[in-house]
Parts: C-alpha cells; sequence; structure tokens
C-alpha cells in the first residue's frame, strides 16, 4: 500500500475537515401563520391541511 512521504502538518488537515461542522438548518417565516418553517417544504397547517408558500395545497383531513 502506498504510504505518504511527509506527514500532514495540523493545520493542514484542519483546513481539510473545515467544511465537515455541523450548521444550523435554514429557516423561513410561512406568510399565512407566521410560524418558522423550514425552506422548500409544505407545513401542516391547524386544519389539517398542508400548505406551501402561504397557498393551500392540499385539503385537510374531514
Amino acid at each position: 500500500m502506498p504510504t505518504p512521504k511527509k506527514k500532514t502538518s495540523r493545520a493542514r488537515r484542519d483546513q481539510r475537515r473545515s467544511h465537515d461542522g455541523i450548521c444550523a438548518p435554514g429557516v423561513a417565516i410561512d406568510k399565512k401563520t407566521k410560524e418558522l418553517v423550514r425552506p422548500h417544504r409544505a407545513s401542516k397547517g391547524a386544519d389539517g391541511a398542508y400548505y406551501y408558500k402561504g397557498k393551500q395545497i392540499s385539503q385537510g383531513a374531514e
């Protein structure tokens, strides 16, 4: 198996790992309910219907 010629320094190793950190998910404000929702996902309203960008996209459970 091939082996590296030189030791990788801590700085170079950590620079490579700089994108591995966990970041907070993006949130948006729903236009109808004014609640925080995940962007590009339908959210369920109090009436049981699903809303996307403030518009109803499905009927609620009856």
